[in-house]
């Protein structure tokens, strides 16, 4: 496995790792890799100087793993703690204030604001992923470390030269419509971006959205979903298309630069493996990747999760904390430590 601790090249170091085991060669079509990108990586992307929020878990930046046995299923149990909230709600309240404010400036249009959950955790780490397996879970586990990603979010997939993404705005309980001004207006602005990002690597023309806020059940709640694609240039390879797209623009805000500036300001944690991307390569190129929204982070004794949303102009602080719940709740209760058992 290659893990990486720095996001200094870590693009190009992922292409090349990979292809000097013969990914995206003549006689590769059967290879498969498993790689995990930390939002970490959007460092580079930070136009101000100040510190980062300290990490609350020891993570790579990056890891790449090639597949070359069947995941065997566990046996093991698990014992999980008291979860405690690194936001209080009135804390998270502010940055949403803050947010508001930038957007009142004319600094951002939108910002993804995300909480922090953990707690003490013993056992196996598999466990998580069996308890999960009605969310379809991606898991990838290193030294010391471990993820188990229950994410419903397209980040990025690639058929030949068709890619695309699927971002996610406009959350609700399962089994109630996602309705508003305020849902449509956020979810617009993200497949916008992301049409931005896309056209950067695709043939002139090409980028298309088939399909606009349509509502779905997923991950036991319900959102809107939208599928912005493209053909993808003869002359670009992984690291460019990676460059040109990550981190997703759903869990970012717009403008991606000036959302990424922001999140650094206020959050009081750092993101670990959250709204970053999981999933899977081929040797031919082809990808699946989710953002690793709904992911769970097990290293050093604790569990970690993260949850979030959109923050625009007409958020409510406390529809926006709500919101988050909703969120973490399905996932929680699989895990046998609902929500009810979190400091609020």
């Amino acid at each position: 496995m290659l893990e990486l601790s720095s996001p200094d090249r870590a693009f190009e170091r992922i292409e090349a790792y990979l292809r000097e085991r013969g990914f995206f060669a003549a006689g590769g079509a059967e290879l498969e890799a498993d790689l995990y990108l930390g939002y970490e990586l959007s460092e580079p992307l930070r136009r101000h100087a100040s510190a980062l929020p300290p990490e609350p878990c020891p993570l790579p930046c990056a890891a790449v793993a090639i597949r070359d046995v069947p995941q065997g299923q566990s046996l093991g149990q698990v014992s999980i703690g008291h979860w405690e909230r690194s936001w209080s709600d009135a804390e998270y309240a502010h940055a949403v204030e803050s947010v508001r404010d930038a957007i009142g400036r004319g600094d951002v249009y939108q910002v993804n604001l995300v909480q922090h959950l953990s707690a003490g955790f013993r056992g196996d780490p598999a466990v998580l992923a069996e308890r999960l397996d009605a969310f379809e879970p991606r898991v990838l586990a290193g030294n010391g470390w471990a993820i188990v990603s229950a994410s419903p979010e397209l980040f990025l997939a690639r058929r030949g030269r068709r890619v695309w993404t699927g971002p996610i705005k406009g959350t609700r309980p399962l089994g109630e419509h996602v309705e508003g001004e305020k849902d449509s207006a956020e979810h617009v602005m993200i497949v916008d971006l992301e049409r931005n990002d896309l056209s950067r690597v695709c043939e002139p023309g090409s980028v298309r959205w088939p399909e606009l806020m349509v509502e779905r059940e997923l991950a036991g709640v319900t959102h809107l979903v939208s599928t912005v694609e493209g053909r993808l240039r003869e002359d670009v390879g992984l690291a460019e298309l990676l460059a040109a797209t990550f981190p997703g623009g759903s869990v970012t805000g717009a403008p991606k630069i000036a959302a990424v500036d922001l999140i650094a300001e206020l959050e009081p944690v750092g993101r670990g493996a959250s709204m970053g991307a999981l999933g899977v390569v081929r040797g031919n190129g082809d990808l699946e990747l989710a953002l690793t929204i709904r992911t769970f982070a097990i290293a050093a004794g604790k569990i970690h999760l993260w949850v979030g949303g959109g923050i625009v102009w007409d958020s409510d602080p406390e529809d926006e904390i709500e919101e988050s719940w909703t969120k973490a709740g399905p996932l929680l209760a699989a895990i046998g430590a609902p929500v009810e058992a979190m400091t609020r």
